[in-house]
């Protein structure tokens, strides 16, 4: 019973971390300056995954390839993973 529990409330986080980067890319395309009301709060979501990575990852150029590497890393690696430990 508890091991459904942590393992549905950590696929809800996934998916709500999967929202948030997702949602960031789209508002830096809608808004780049981020003076809209939703961009600070998907920055604050977002940044403590995506922060680590751009540490490891270089950007090229204009483009920041960071929300993509953690869009791969939590639904491809860290998805899984739990559901195999759960």
């Amino acid at each position: 019973m508890t091991n459904d529990l942590f393992a549905h409330f950590f696929d809800l986080l996934i998916t709500a971390l999967t929202l948030a980067i997702f949602g960031r890319v789209i508002m830096t395309w809608i808004s780049p300056r981020g003076e809209d009301p939703i961009s600070p709060i998907l920055i604050q979501i977002s940044e403590p995954i995506l922060a680590p990575l751009r540490r490891i990852i270089p950007p090229l150029g204009m483009f920041d390839l960071t929300p993509m590497v953690a869009l791969l890393l939590l639904n491809m690696i860290v998805r899984p993973l739990l559901n195999s430990i759960l």
